[in-house]
């Protein structure tokens, strides 16, 4: 007997029912047959019998692979579990169940007759041959010994995906209902060779190519929260995504009072995101909140995708970004710091240390061993972080002999720091359209308009919802902005959330105590905004410049501003460097 019976959500079964469910794991069906009258008998019987309903697998060779007691969306066999399969393909397995009259719901469309809405998100979900859901007749009677007339198997509902989706918007067509004689003699092989031909001519516009990650991103909202802001989110998650080397497919919503512990999202929602990532041939899901542990599990298990958060995402942006050996240190510890907690053990099924004579014992299990790996690779790094410090504590003592005043660039990410820098200092620091060009400091002398000098150092950009394991990780990094004399807080005068993103920046600023060091305000990209745009900005911020770093406009003003602000911070590091 090959397959599984899974029993699991029936309660008082006899002996001679639970054999009788495991005597239709003998079964095959004629290859080009959708089902047997035969089969359908004894399926309706077994449920008007003991009042469950009750789903059977069938492979494309006939054999049933599986029986459970249930609809289903309660089938649990591997062929469907997480069941990934090409955007042009189909899984190669069916599921014929029966439906009790007034059980588990009605039609999709509402009606009371045929596969419920649950059904056919089992149908998409795991891209199913086809769904066959038999009516049973609860006036019905069956007996093959007496030779009665077949009538507990009445009606057949047959239901199978489409290539994309139809005028109202489905991603499956229901066939009329009709007879179990009618439906035996459909021919299963013909219907699926032309529906897979259909799938072939759409799957070049959906097909995956290697090592191309496809992502849709999900974003959640409270009650106090406005729309345009998690737009505003998931745009920003949509550039961090491109950044990564990831291409967007689709973006999914949902307003919650609270987030569900499950799966952050209600199931409900969970149930259309599967439903998206098969139609549009995604293998990653990105969230814009962060996930617990469960919920990323729960989410992978049921989607069968990559799942992440938009923390594991700004990693591993900055894990790409890296490119000295102190940046990459500093990354390596804020994934370690993030991955700790997140470390998920699994019983017994653990492989075990120890053995041997005078070693035996329960051991230590993996997730001990890894967790005991990680928090000694976190103290050598943190260690290392200090090392680094120290490097940078040096560095500044020798400038301060040389009494040279200090400004940093802060701001969000890719408001244009380092091109600031370039025009600045007429120095060529890498410069790119793209979120977290820069994670190294970069430190550059420039002349004031009275020719004494100053030095500029260019810092790692700020992001709305920034881990906190970055910041603690990047903090000898960040100590640049601490220890500056003055901060230029370049800001994007073009974004259209630019008061949003000054936010943020401060927000991060204040963590870091340098929220209250003597600030000018560098309104950047001016040469994309309109000048009555600029004078409200220029409203709403402190000591503001307006300059345009890629045309070098304002340049001057701003070095100006930057003599003044000086001479009142550190006036006699300003005497003894002019």
């Amino acid at each position: 007997m090959h397959g599984k019976v899974d029993l699991a959500k029936s309660k008082g079964l006899k002996k001679s029912e639970i054999k009788k469910l495991e005597r239709l794991l003998q079964q095959r069906l004629p290859a080009d047959k959708i089902l047997t009258l035969e089969l359908a008998e004894y399926l309706a019987d077994f449920s008007h019998t003991t009042g469950y309903p009750i789903s059977v697998v069938v492979d494309r060779s006939g054999q049933v692979v599986n029986v459970t007691v249930g609809p289903p969306g309660e089938v649990q066999t591997p062929e469907l579990r997480g069941v990934r399969v090409g955007p042009g393909r189909l899984c190669g397995q069916r599921i014929i169940h029966t439906h009790l009259p007034g059980k588990h719901g009605g039609a999709a469309d509402g009606s009371g007759a045929g596969p419920s809405k649950q059904d056919m998100q089992c149908l998409a979900r795991n891209r199913l041959d086809l769904l066959a859901q038999i009516e049973v007749n609860p006036g019905g009677t069956y007996s093959k010994a007496r030779g009665e007339q077949v009538r507990l198997a009445d009606v057949v509902h047959i239901c199978h995906l489409l290539p994309g989706r139809d005028s109202q918007g489905n991603l499956w067509k229901r066939l009329p209902p009709c007879t179990v004689r009618k439906a035996q003699e459909e021919n299963f092989s013909e219907l699926i060779a032309a529906l897979e031909d259909e799938f072939r001519r759409l799957a070049p516009r959906l097909q995956v190519r290697d090592g191309e990650e496809r992502a849709v991103l999900v974003g959640m909202i409270g009650p106090d929260s406005d729309a345009w802001q998690m737009e505003d989110d998931l745009d920003e998650l949509s550039m961090l995504t491109r950044t990564a080397g990831g291409t967007v497919s689709g973006r999914l919503t949902q307003a919650r009072p609270q987030p569900d512990p499950r799966y952050l999202i209600g199931s409900g929602k969970v149930q259309e995101l599967a439903l998206m990532v098969q139609e549009l041939g995604a293998n990653m899901v990105i969230f814009d909140q962060e996930l617990t542990a469960n919920q990323q599990h729960n989410l992978r298990e049921l989607l069968g995708v990559k799942v992440i958060d938009r923390t594991e995402l700004i990693l591993d942006v900055f894990a790409q970004r890296a490119q000295t050996k102190e940046g990459k240190l500093q990354v390596e510890l804020a994934q370690l710091k993030y991955l700790y907690p997140r470390l998920v053990g699994r019983g017994s099924s653990l492989s075990r240390l120890g053995g041997g004579i005078g070693t035996r014992g329960p051991g230590e299990t993996k997730l001990e061993m890894d967790r005991r790996r990680i928090s000694d690779r976190i103290n050598f790094l943190e260690r290392e972080t200090e090392r680094i410090k120290s490097y940078r504590d040096t560095q500044r003592r020798r400038r301060t002999f040389e009494n040279l005043p200090t400004a940093a660039l802060t701001g969000y990410t890719n408001s244009g720091k380092s091109t600031l820098l370039n025009a600045l200092t007429k120095s060529e620091v890498f410069v790119e359209d793209k979120l977290f060009a820069t994670l190294d400091p970069a430190t550059r002398r420039t002349i004031l308009p009275d020719h004494s000098t100053v030095l500029i150092t260019d810092t790692v950009g700020f992001i709305k919802k920034l881990p906190t394991s970055l910041v603690a990780a990047f903090r000898a990094t960040l100590e640049e902005v601490i220890v500056a004399d003055v901060l230029l807080h370049v800001v994007d005068a073009s974004h259209p959330n630019v008061l949003v993103q000054i936010s943020s920046v401060l927000e991060v600023l204040g963590e870091l105590g340098a929220v209250d060091k003597p600030t000018i305000t560098v309104l950047n990209k001016a040469d994309k905004v309109r000048e009555e745009d600029l004078n409200w900005l220029a409203a709403q911020v402190p000591n503001p410049v307006v300059v345009s770093a890629w045309k070098r406009t304002g340049l001057g003003r701003l070095l100006s501003q930057v003599q003044e602000v000086v001479q009142e911070v550190c006036p006699q590091r300003r005497k003894f460097s002019a």
